[in-house]
């Protein structure tokens, strides 16, 4: 009896867990007109606006902190070092949030001023610049991220991660 009991326990956690990662996989439908499902939800998540925007930073040997992460074993980061590392991460993933709202809130502007038709081209050059300064901005907050991650990092362990880098 109390094997079976056992074995309806992990049975029921196994589908709790199996529900929530399909719910956390199922994407929210965008209410925004201009932007696909998967568009709208990167935006929700703080996905990446775009690819090679921390380069120059990576070319010259200041990593990504979450690329840097999955090496810590390796690296034999210190506590601190992942700790730093951490938080430089999870300000990133604010900034990345903050913009992709940004990006969501002006579409919607966007849609609402041509569907309207109250615009010109004024207000077509204000709301079109400002996707400028959430590409400008994304990018600082990455570069800033990778710079404050290099500190962080000795010679060694620089050279170690590219290494690393290497071979995957």
């Amino acid at each position: 009896m109390h094997n079976k009991l056992r074995l309806l326990f992990i049975m029921m956690l196994l589908t709790v867990v199996a529900l929530a990662q399909k719910a956390d996989t199922v994407l929210k439908h965008s209410p925004v007109r201009t932007l696909t499902d998967q568009q709208y939800n990167a935006y929700l998540k703080g996905a990446d606006l775009g690819n090679k925007m921390a380069y120059v930073a990576e070319l010259n040997h200041y990593p990504l902190p979450d690329k840097l992460l999955q090496y810590k074993k390796e690296l034999d980061l210190s506590p601190s070092q992942i700790a730093g590392i951490t938080a430089i991460l999870k300000t990133l993933q604010m900034k990345k949030l903050e913009i992709g709202g940004s990006v969501i809130r002006n579409e919607r502007m966007l849609d609402s001023l041509f569907r309207t038709h109250k615009l010109d081209d004024g207000i077509i050059i204000f709301y079109g610049n400002r996707y400028g300064l959430y590409e400008g901005e994304y990018r600082t907050a990455l570069l800033t991220a990778c710079y404050k991650t290099q500190k962080l990092l000795t010679d060694r362990q620089i050279k170690q991660f590219e290494a690393l880098q290497k071979h995957n």
